[in-house]
């Protein structure tokens, strides 16, 4: 979840370069059909202790962006002690021995820059955006707080309250959030991605000092650590700034090349999950299916995913839209999406809000046939190249944000990417065909592999709280 500013929530963290590439719309021309990236390639060095550096230059104005990645999260954390990397986000403006509590924030501020910072189940980062010149000064600030944390109860305790509170107003008291906090629950039956990233209520309130700094002296260093920077900079001033304020900064061996968690069995039968709160006023259906990531998919199967998410429920030119919204009465709402950029495999998720008097078996039923008819039929050649237009542009589209950029590269390779991945993403979605989308409805969107959830009204008068269900739909052959 995020700290200071309010910005998209910890599930857009998460996705933070397919939000990136998916974020604008474009007609069905085809304008950007013979077009790749033109950039030059962000230069990258890694330093003695293990840090990577990742230098994008963009000198169209004197701004810089820094990024600090740390490849935790909260799929990380020990069992039992949920919330722990997100609290330790908050934790991380807490000062220093050698700048106190408040004045990094106040630093950046008074500069005219902003920062942020935000936590998902595989990555924390923390972000800075300046004046060019104040890149010295915020990088000293970032490279202090690594190593150099210091906690108090006094400021310790009253933050785990602020965590607390954010878990009631973002989760708490939205049922829609809760709804799809019990679909992923559902969903992994044996994977740490169970957990909510902010945490659950009752491990949130007993997490105290000690657990932070237990994790913060474990996992925040350089060697588990890559820093973005991207603006008005060239790659020998920023090799100077690193090494001279992160280069010091001895690496923890104790933190593994690479991380291994439990994996998830094969799905074996459907699930689904009833949500019932008094204070729904709009019923959802969601569906979530167990699918592989960016970085645990075969080889050319991540882009047909995207370009088949996009194709089903990215816009109102989009198959379930259509046949939801636009074509029948049955929806106020539809929509598809694809969770790419993950350490371990993803989601791929499905949305719609029935109309007053639609039941959801009959939404389900027309979401099924749009599954089944894009998995045994030719997909029209316009609707495959306009859904591919709209991804390439805006991976291009995408490039004049310095920001963007180096969130693109940030989040991409702090779960297992490389450069070279994100550069040829437009190249590879350009070259999925209408034979792998089909194939790739056929092999991931199998009802067996996926947990539908229904919120709906709770109009017990007796009931106030919220209740929820969930039911195995075991099926023999």
């Amino acid at each position: 979840m995020l700290t200071r500013i309010p910005t998209p929530s910890y599930r857009s963290a998460a996705c933070v370069l397919a939000a990136l590439l998916s974020s604008c719309s474009l007609s069905t021309g085809s304008a950007f059909a013979q077009t790749t990236l033109t950039s030059a390639p962000p230069a990258s060095f890694t330093l003695s202790n293990g840090l990577q550096v990742v230098v994008i230059p963009d000198h169209r104005t004197p701004v810089v962006t820094e990024m600090i990645w740390y490849k935790v999260g909260s799929a990380d954390e020990t069992p039992g002690k949920s919330g722990l990397a997100h609290f330790l986000e908050h934790l991380m403006f807490k000062g220093t021995e050698k700048h106190p509590i408040g004045e990094f924030s106040k630093t950046v501020f008074r500069v005219g820059g902003n920062e942020n910072a935000f936590t998902s189940l595989d990555y924390t980062s923390y972000f800075q955006r300046v004046p060019r010149e104040q890149l010295p000064t915020v990088m000293e600030l970032e490279a202090d707080r690594m190593t150099g944390l210091v906690l108090k109860d006094e400021n310790v305790l009253p933050e785990r309250d602020v965590v607390l509170e954010e878990y009631n107003m973002s989760v708490a008291n939205s049922p829609n959030e809760r709804l799809s906090e019990q679909i992923t629950t559902a969903l992994y039956l044996n994977h740490p991605y169970s957990r909510p990233v902010i945490g659950w209520h009752q491990e949130i309130e007993k997490l105290g000092r000690e657990d932070a700094l237990a994790f913060y002296r474990c996992f925040y260093a350089p060697n588990n650590a890559i820093v973005v920077i991207a603006g008005d900079v060239e790659l020998p001033e920023v090799r100077s700034l690193v090494e001279r304020n992160f280069g010091p900064i001895p690496a923890q061996p104790a933190i593994p090349a690479q991380r291994v968690r439990p994996q998830e069995p094969e799905p074996e039968a459907p699930r689904t999950v009833t949500l019932s709160d008094p204070r729904v006023e709009q019923p959802v259906l969601q569906r979530f299916y167990l699918v592989p990531s960016a970085t645990t998919v075969a080889p050319g199967e991540s882009a047909a995913i995207a370009v088949l998410a996009q194709l089903m429920g990215g816009g109102s030119n989009s198959y379930l839209y259509r046949a939801l919204v636009a074509d029948k009465p049955l929806a106020v709402s539809a929509s598809a999406s694809y969770s790419s950029i993950s350490l371990d495999p993803t989601q791929f998720s499905v949305s719609a809000s029935p109309k007053a008097g639609v039941g959801f078996a009959e939404v389900e039923q027309v979401i099924d046939g749009v599954i089944a008819d894009i998995a045994q039929n030719p997909i029209r050649a316009e609707d495959l190249e306009r859904v591919k237009t709209h991804l390439i542009a805006g991976a291009i589209y995408a490039q004049d944000d310095q920001a963007a950029l180096a969130g693109w590269y940030g989040g991409a390779l702090s779960t297992g990417l490389s450069v070279e991945d994100i550069r040829s993403w437009p190249d590879r979605i350009r070259g999925v065909t209408d034979v792998q989308v089909r194939a790739a409805a056929q092999k991931w969107l199998d009802k067996k592999r996926s947990v539908t959830g229904y919120l709906i009204k709770d109009t017990s008068t007796a009931k106030t709280g919220a209740k929820t269900t969930t039911k195995r739909e075991e099926k023999r052959s």
